[in-house]
């Protein structure tokens, strides 16, 4: 059914492999996958390793389907090493795209949990909540108005910082794994070099245009990347960096030429 290019094989056996290496070895592949900067599991090879590591079953199978699709006739236009160099400058700048909106995210939350230590009233915590935690804002709601019927509960107050501190720790140490961001850009290629391939989805009842799913996709991405719903943890912001960083990378390879592949 697939006809699977060199390059693409191998990307392929790698996260296979480094996915069951997980499931084996969970505590010592952990340190391959991206904290946030500023977290002290940090570390700069992370920006590459984390790539190859994935979250379950569900989400390698999304992401090599992706792969054995849309990048075998990428590697037979490219070559294996433009191929391989796209992909992983895509994975790359996905991840320090990610990392700049949670470095964002992270140093606004610091703020708002100073803002609440000096000022322990419920609108401090109501914005605290709606800029960082939208999916625990059912789970505030009752300390917002206990707090905002008794504001000088030291006891309270104190808890409440607690709780706050406690969620900001574990937003600087929850990692971000998985070669979406890189397929992401191999997507935005494809629909590039190939628009008006015609595609048959499982979602979609009919054949869609390359440039028109991407498109779509980009604009989903963006508004689920902005307006974030409870229980979702899907990176959002990274899957656009790959597309950013496809685009750019296209753009550069084809300054100046005719064809570029």
């Amino acid at each position: 059914m697939f006809n699977l290019t060199p390059t693409v094989r191998v990307l392929l056996f790698i996260n296979i492999g480094m996915f069951l290496l997980q499931t084996q070895l969970p505590n010592e592949t952990n340190m391959l996958a991206l904290f946030p900067v500023g977290s002290t599991f940090f570390k700069p090879w992370q920006f590459v390793t984390y790539m190859f590591l994935h979250g379950g079953w569900g989400h390698i199978l999304a992401n090599m389907f992706g792969l054995i699709s849309f990048g075998p006739l990428l590697e037979q236009r490219w070559g294996g090493n433009r191929f391989l160099t796209f992909w992983m400058i895509c994975g790359i700048g996905a991840g320090v795209l990610y990392s700049g909106v949670r470095y964002y995210e992270l140093n606004r939350m610091q703020q708002d949990i100073e803002l609440f230590r000096q000022q322990p009233t419920a609108i401090n915590l109501q914005d605290f909540v709606e800029h960082s935690l939208p999916d625990y804002k059912k789970a505030y709601e009752p300390v917002v108005r206990q707090l905002h019927a008794t504001p000088n509960d030291p006891q309270l107050v104190q808890g409440t910082l607690a709780s706050m501190g406690d969620m900001y720790s574990t937003s600087l140490n929850s990692p971000m794994l998985g070669a979406s961001g890189a397929l992401f850009g191999l997507l935005f290629a494809f629909a590039y070099l190939f628009p008006n391939t015609e595609l048959m989805l499982l979602f979609f009842p009919f054949p869609i245009k390359a440039k028109y799913f991407v498109g779509l996709y980009a604009l989903y991405e963006l508004y689920n990347g902005v307006h974030r719903t409870p229980g979702d943890n899907v990176a959002h912001f990274a899957h656009l960096g790959g597309l950013l960083i496809g685009f750019i990378v296209l753009k550069f390879w084809e300054r100046g030429r005719s064809r570029f592949y």
